[in-house]
């Protein structure tokens, strides 16, 4: 089975000897939860460091697990009770239910609960109340412990051991591990006794927990108000410094005040520029106050910019050694691997150099406000949309819609960039020439304020008009996956209205990529909904029968595969059978390698009629690409809580994009040769664009 943890997990390098077994350095020892497969060595452990004997049992699809009793005595050994698809309630590894099910029970995330946000001020911040140490090592080494206990007596967890059963339960925590780290929880790894303590560090990922790195400070005095802050809220104290127009060396941490103003951090020879993110028509109890990052001041229409952002609660390490900001912002040598970490609190960011070898400088940029800035930006991008679209946002009439999308049908018969297959029409391929950048969006499904979000940023718009850009959506931009919306299919006509109008607009730097929801099939449904054959009925009755047939030609008449020089995007992911360009061009002839590349996932110990390392690479052969390239698919998102995973499944150059989170759109732009992920936070924008005259 293949370890999801495998060649992401980098040691923790500041770390504290207590009781001969080494811990992170910034985790309080009352912190500490262990945890992992029967056999891990996890009672040993606890004794070891003279924890709390008792063994302690948790069921993590609880309410307010987080403040069960079995969590008031720490350190101790906790055994997780999980969620498993056809199981309404929680199992251990090791219940008689999870060890006689054939084949395993599939893990179901979906239905763990997790720790809010601290939110008012007298709320406990319970992600940050317990770090969870999961104990595991490879399952031969755990058999082979299991095996000589048996002889010590008698465990009940160990009746028909067999190493298969280990790795199925070792996959488990692995799994379970990598979910609650995405998640926000404060998880570290341990692959034995006498190794070291180990992080996730997903790569494309830039934020790491702040514990993971911070030296120990002593505590400080109780004669002033710092010491008694750091007594009841363990926060220690951090100097306050203002920035000035004069360049200010920053030798310790410092904290700088959110205030709506920019300002430059210079790490060598490279000065990064820092601006408060400032999100329209958001209500003030709802604003997060980021940051994002970036070298220029304004976009260009020539060339799209990218940027990194730091969202509240996160910590980040810059330099060298990061390589989604070496690869965004090409530091030079003079920024050190590890130059500078930047955690934001409370919309605050708190500055610590990290190499005293390395300078680190600060000045003021200008004295004007930002947010003012940003709304005068902004207010013009919205304009340039409402132009576009011809007025408000909204469902078009019946006959204006009609006409709109016989038009879309005509222009992709002959459509650019996609050479003809066997019956004189665009064939399924789009080739690019590499000439503009590359814009990749997955699944919006019916995400309407995402697609108007991605449109008015970045001076999208202006570089669709110039053809300096390419848009691509890699398909089901209909069919809401909200949980109260998903039999609401106004958001999806708006939706497929709107790319209507883009594609006849930009005929040839616009492309929508055919996936598994872009159909009026039965069998397209989510949680038992038939989201597929609901929307034809609803078209059928505010349309008629002519646009449905034209929807169908449309449907028919999609891509399926985009190439460039640098990267291959489709819906789901490669076929499993060795292909050529040619049958791409002609899949009109082929439905099942269609449906293959809209419908397949990744292969997992759940799934293992899915793709895999081989797949992907037989795959770029294939299209005559080199052994680099960057493959996107979308489809598939590996959990609720982020919308971008690069090197997906261990897999190199293998990355999955979702565009669909309700808390805003993520993309891929493509620059100098490297696909780079952006997001950005959500926005009414509808009803923003609709107020405007």
């Amino acid at each position: 089975m293949d370890d999801p943890l495998k060649k992401i997990l980098k040691p923790i390098k500041e770390v504290q000897n207590i009781r001969g077994i080494e811990l992170p350095i910034g985790l309080e020892f009352l912190q500490l939860i262990v945890t992992g497969p029967p056999g891990a060595g996890k009672s040993h452990y606890i004794e070891q460091i003279r924890g709390w004997p008792n063994e302690g049992y948790l069921d993590l699809t609880k309410k307010r697990w987080w403040k069960d009793q079995t969590l008031l005595y720490r350190p101790r050994e906790v055994h997780l009770a999980l969620p498993f698809k056809d199981f309404s309630e929680a199992l251990t590894v090791f219940d008689k239910e999870w060890l006689e099910a054939s084949p395993p029970p599939v893990l179901e995330p979906s239905r763990i609960r997790i720790p809010p946000d601290k939110d008012l001020l007298f709320h406990s911040t319970w992600k940050n109340r317990y770090i969870f140490e999961f104990l595991i090592p490879k399952p031969s080494i755990i058999f082979k412990q299991r095996r000589n206990r048996q002889n010590e007596g008698y465990f009940p967890v160990d009746e028909n051991l067999s190493l298969e059963m280990v790795e199925q339960q070792t996959a488990v925590y692995q799994e379970i591990a990598l979910y609650l780290h995405r998640a926000g929880l404060n998880v570290y790894i341990r692959q034995g006794l006498n190794n070291p303590p180990m992080r996730i560090a997903e790569k494309g990922i830039s934020n790491v927990p702040q514990w993971a790195f911070n030296k120990k400070h002593d505590s400080p005095s109780l004669k002033n108000l710092a010491g008694w802050k750091w007594l009841f809220l363990r926060r220690y104290p951090i100097h306050w410094l203002t920035v000035t127009h004069e360049e200010q060396e920053i030798k310790g941490s410092c904290r700088i005040a959110h205030d709506g103003k920019t300002f430059e951090l210079i790490l060598g020879s490279t000065g990064l520029r820092f601006h408060p993110e400032i999100p329209l028509g958001v209500k003030k109890k709802a604003l997060k106050k980021n940051w994002i990052i970036n070298t220029e001041q304004t976009c260009s229409t020539k060339q799209i910019s990218g940027f990194a952002r730091i969202r509240l609660g996160e910590t980040v390490i810059i330099g060298r050694g990061n390589q989604e900001y070496s690869d965004l912002f090409d530091f030079p040598k003079s920024v050190s691997k590890r130059h500078v970490s930047v955690t934001n609190r409370k919309g605050d960011l708190v500055i610590t150099p990290l190499d005293i070898d390395a300078e680190v400088k600060i000045v003021r940029l200008d004295n004007l406000d930002y947010r003012e800035r940003m709304q005068s930006s902004r207010y013009h991008s919205l304009l340039k949309l409402r132009e576009l679209f011809g007025g408000p946002i909204r469902i078009l009439p019946k006959d204006a819609a009609l006409q709109l999308l016989k038009d879309v049908n005509l222009a992709l018969l002959d459509n650019p960039n996609r050479p003809e297959n066997r019956h004189d029409r665009a064939g399924g391929l789009v080739e690019l020439s590499g000439k503009t950048t590359a814009v990749i969006v997955g699944d919006l499904h019916a995400q309407v304020d995402n697609l108007l979000k991605i449109l008015t940023e970045n001076c999208l718009l202006d570089c669709l008009r110039l053809k300096t850009a390419t848009l691509l959506i890699l398909g089901d931009a209909v069919h809401s996956e909200a949980a109260n919306e998903m039999e609401d299919f106004d958001s999806s006509i708006l939706m497929m209205d709107l790319l209507f109008q883009l594609k006849l607009r930009f005929p040839s730097n616009f492309y929508y990529i055919r996936g598994n929801h872009d159909s009026f099939s039965p069998t397209v449904s989510k949680n038992g909904i038939p989201q597929g054959a609901l929307l034809k009925q609803e078209l059928l009755e505010l349309r008629g029968y002519e646009y449905v047939n034209e929807m169908e030609k449309f449907y028919s008449s999609l891509p399926l595969v985009v190439i460039s020089k640098y990267f291959i995007a489709c819906h789901a992911g490669p076929p499993r059978k060795k292909i050529t360009k040619k049958d791409i061009i002609n899949i009109e002839d082929n439905p099942n390698l269609a449906d293959e590349l809209i419908t397949t996932r990744l292969q997992r110990p759940h799934y293992p009629k899915g793709y895999s390392k081989g797949d992907v690479k037989k795959f770029r052969k294939s299209l005559d690409l080199p052994k680099k390239t960057v493959l996107i698919v979308g489809h598939s998102p590996l959990d609720p809580f982020g919308s971008v995973w690069k090197n997906v499944g261990t897999i190199k150059n293998h990355h999955i994009i979702y565009s669909a989170h309700t808390e805003g759109p993520s993309l891929f732009i493509e620059l100098d040769k490297k696909l780079i992920p952006i997001s950005f936070p959500t926005e009414p924008l509808t009803k923003l664009i609709n107020k405007l005259t």
